[in-house]
């Protein structure tokens, strides 16, 4: 295969070992401040560095992905989607790691949205090696680097006027200092004294000269700290979205402050595009327009959500559906999976991609045979039939899982399916089968009965054939005299009391022939 018709993850694998080498270990690194809801938008690129790494293993090459969280950033906004809007204003200015909980249920603000993420994660088999920024500057491992980003501040300031309208002031320096005190970054006149000492002012009026080799309340600023990051993880790759890699923005900045100040090399990189809700806005966790990860998972299946990613190019903006649109994207999954165990004929050339594709949409390795796969359409009819029962679910498909994992998929999307119909499905994609009791209460005209008769008279010699039956209600209903639309109308009315639903020649065949006339035949 050439490298043009590999899969993007590989070719990028194969780009960075080109530009940093021979390697024992590569290093790829992605991250963002826990300050609210991680959303789907952010797990792009959490996706996107886990495609690359298991390009990597392909060619069993070793990489380590770093997610950083960078849980010494300032709390700066309140997010709309959380509780205790007032208590959360007092704590503004402070680091999100000291920011309390408004739910109550973790250590502190940090943590609360790292967990939510970190638990989900390993589900659509993405497990990176998380580190906690907070940890690392109280522990004092960024000390040197700080001294060097201090001792190089006229040369990071030339950098970042290079971009400026207005250039820095003349006293600014590359850091931050939280207020021993009240631990809010309302610090001023700062002032380098040389080695490892800083003098600061706070608008708490707590004064203070602090050794930022003893204390860890000194942190690198924004543009300073992802730089200094690429250095000392020694990092290979970071992808970020456009607005990083904007002419002056943070990705080129960073790269000529590392190799002004660190004297290292920059990691490779590339931007990818943004996602957004369909019908909706881009999301934006400040703004409380967010879907994360987990509620993703109530309505698709993890490799489903993978295949999403893999099948995308990073640099292709796409919307997350949750519509009509559902359908087609388990579709898209169930061919190429066809595709990739030969049950569906394509060129060459679309087999290989379509195969790669697969291969990483898998949250484990990839099963020797085809797994079953229960269409998503069907399934909406089978789960309402049993209204919600799993074991009656799995009842109808017994005679197709042959399996543990099989078993496990017609679990997994008949609970995707059931999500779906509470929470996003059209009122006329919901039904429920009536019962004999329910028929008594439903007034039927002569002609509506006329049509019923006919039918069920027609379906004791049915087969189970969807399309000849299909075909015979134009029979029944030109025997009736009835229009073909006014038999739909009549039947649909007897089974779910609605004027339509599903393809009615499935949906008898799935509540199976006999109920369907036991049924409609206890109307008078």
């Amino acid at each position: 295969m050439t490298e043009d018709s590999m899969h993007w993850a590989d070719q990028t694998a194969r780009q960075i070992i080109n530009l940093k080498g021979e390697k024992d270990n590569y290093v790829i690194e992605s991250g963002i401040t826990p300050s609210g809801m991680i959303h789907i938008g952010n797990f792009r690129e959490i996706i996107t560095a886990d495609l690359i790494q298991r390009g990597f293993e392909a060619i069993e090459k070793k990489c380590t992905f770093f997610y950083i969280w960078d849980s010494y950033d300032v709390f700066r906004k309140v997010p709309v989607n959380v509780p205790n809007q007032e208590e959360l204003k007092k704590h503004l200015h402070k680091p999100v790691f000291r920011v309390p909980d408004p739910y109550n249920t973790h250590k502190n603000y940090a943590e609360h949205f790292e967990k939510e993420m970190e638990d989900q994660l390993p589900r659509v088999g993405v497990n990176p090696t998380f580190v906690y920024q907070d940890q690392k500057y109280l522990n004092l491992e960024f000390t040197e680097e700080i001294k060097q980003a201090l001792e190089n501040t006229e040369a990071i300031k030339e950098i970042l006027n290079e971009y400026r309208k207005e250039p820095l002031a003349e006293s600014w320096l590359p850091i931050f200092v939280f207020c021993e005190k009240c631990h809010k970054d309302t610090t001023h006149d700062l002032v380098y004294e040389g080695d490892y000492n800083i003098s600061y002012e706070c608008a708490c009026n707590h004064k203070d000269t602090v050794d930022f080799s003893k204390k860890g309340i000194v942190t690198l600023r924004w543009r300073v700290d992802w730089p200094m990051r690429w250095h000392k993880n020694k990092v290979d790759f970071e992808s970020a979205g456009k607005d990083h890699f904007a002419a002056g923005g943070s990705v080129d900045t960073g790269r000529k402050i590392q190799e002004a100040v660190w004297k290292t090399q920059p990691p490779h990189g590339w931007v990818y595009e943004w996602i957004s809700i369909k019908g909706g806005k881009q999301f934006s966790s400040s703004a409380g327009e967010v879907i994360t990860l987990k509620e993703m998972l109530e309505i698709y299946e993890p490799q489903i959500i993978r295949h999403l990613f893999a099948g995308t190019r990073p640099n292709t903006e796409f919307a997350i559906s949750f519509d009509l649109d559902v359908f087609k994207v388990y579709e898209d999954y169930d061919q190429c999976e066809r595709i990739h165990y030969k049950k569906e004929e394509v060129a060459e050339k679309d087999f290989l991609k379509q195969k790669r594709i697969y291969e990483l949409s898998q949250v484990d390795s990839v099963a020797k045979e085809m797994p079953f796969q229960p269409s998503l359409r069907h399934m909406m009819n089978v789960v309402q039939l049993y209204q919600g029962d799993m074991e009656q679910i799995k009842g109808f498909y017994k005679d197709d899982i042959k399996t543990k994992e099989d078993d496990q998929k017609v679990e997994i999307r008949a609970q995707c399916a059931l999500n779906w119909l509470a929470k996003h499905a059209p009122e006329d994609f919901k039904f429920k089968v009536n019962t004999k009791e329910e028929l008594k209460a439903i007034e039927f005209t002569d002609e509506e009965k006329t049509i019923i008769k006919a039918l069920a008279t027609s379906l004791e010699t049915a087969k189970k054939d969807e399309k000849a039956l299909h075909d015979s209600f134009y029979v029944v209903a030109e025997q009736a005299e009835a229009k073909p639309q006014d038999l739909f109308k009549a039947v649909y009315k007897a089974l779910i009391n609605k004027e339509r639903g599903p393809r009615l020649a499935n949906f008898i065949l799935t509540i199976g022939i006999k109920e369907v006339i036991e049924l409609v035949e206890s109307i008078n």
